[in-house]
């Protein structure tokens, strides 16, 4: 389990994290997310032990995470933009790998190498974006790492390593309790697999829940009129409309879904339906509760 206990980062004025709370539990893949600046790389830095906590600390299993080898041999991090010496190669980094991480599996190692169509011993700094991240994927999965975090991951994967790095995340979460962090602005992508979601807006936790409770909290609803409405329709009405066309509306609302619809067939609308909200448009609304955008 991670403990995350009134955490709070600096970079001289600027506070990057401010006093967070927050468990996140095993096995489990939690999405991050937030406006830009909220904290989410330096969150996943300060649990990596990359970086100091100016205050508070971030316990994992029971222990302190910053300079902390037994702790850090469990967990694999991949950073937005991943560094790489000039001479490293696939090849190469396995040998280093073997000789600092006790749970490097060789027979993983070769699994990965051959599920990611990537030349072991072509220098890695010429390769594509794509393809450096496909070298740590390789090498993050080949050391077993009980927490795997990942910062802007799917950025400059094409859909095929995608949906290979997807049923990776699932196997180890689900046959080894792997707890997987992810931190991206790809919202659809978090959707597809994750069970949690942290929205982050400037250093402060603005929500720590299912990703299915979060949705459900937040309803979007499609109705037409068989006639011309008035501008302010649905002005006694909490929802906001996020499409029109002609009489045709589409809109969100937050709340009681029976209560909602009752109050939207007071309008005598010529057709109503309900339809699933995505993770997309859930964020958006969260941050505006917030006040970002506004």
């Amino acid at each position: 389990m991670i403990e995350i206990k009134n955490l709070t980062k600096r970079f001289d004025k600027t506070v990057a994290i401010n006093n967070m709370n927050c468990e996140i539990s095993e096995g489990t893949i939690f999405g991050l997310a937030g406006s830009n600046g909220s904290g989410k790389s330096t969150l996943l830095r300060t649990l990596s032990g990359v970086y100091e906590p100016d205050g508070g600390e971030v316990v994992i299993d029971g222990e302190n995470a910053f300079d902390n080898h037994v702790i850090k041999e469990r967990c694999a991090y991949i950073a937005d933009y991943p560094y790489f010496a000039n001479d490293s190669t696939i090849d190469n980094l396995a040998k280093l790998y073997r000789k600092i991480y006790a749970c490097w599996d060789e027979e993983r190692f070769v699994q990965l190498c051959g599920r990611f169509p990537i030349a072991t011993n072509n220098k890695i700094i010429n390769m594509s974006k794509g393809m450096q991240r496909q070298a740590s994927l390789i090498m993050a999965f080949a050391t077993r790492p009980k927490y795997l975090f990942m910062d802007e991951i799917f950025d400059g994967l094409d859909p095929v390593i995608r949906k290979t790095l997807k049923s990776l995340i699932i196997e180890d979460v689900t046959d080894n309790g792997m707890t997987c962090i992810i931190a991206s602005h790809n919202l659809r992508e978090i959707d597809d697999i994750c069970d949690k979601i942290v929205l982050l807006h400037k250093g402060e936790l603005v929500a720590n829940t299912d990703t299915d409770d979060l949705k459900s909290k937040m309803h979007k609803i499609q109705l037409a009129f068989s006639g011309v409405q008035e501008s302010d329709i649905f002005k006694d009405l909490n929802v906001e409309i996020i499409s029109q066309v002609g009489n045709y509306y589409v809109v969100m609302a937050k709340g009681d879904i029976e209560e909602i619809m009752k109050k939207l067939n007071a309008l005598n609308p010529a057709f109503i339906e309900v339809l699933p909200s995505t993770l997309e448009e859930v964020f958006i609304n969260e941050m505006e509760g917030v006040g970002y955008g506004k």
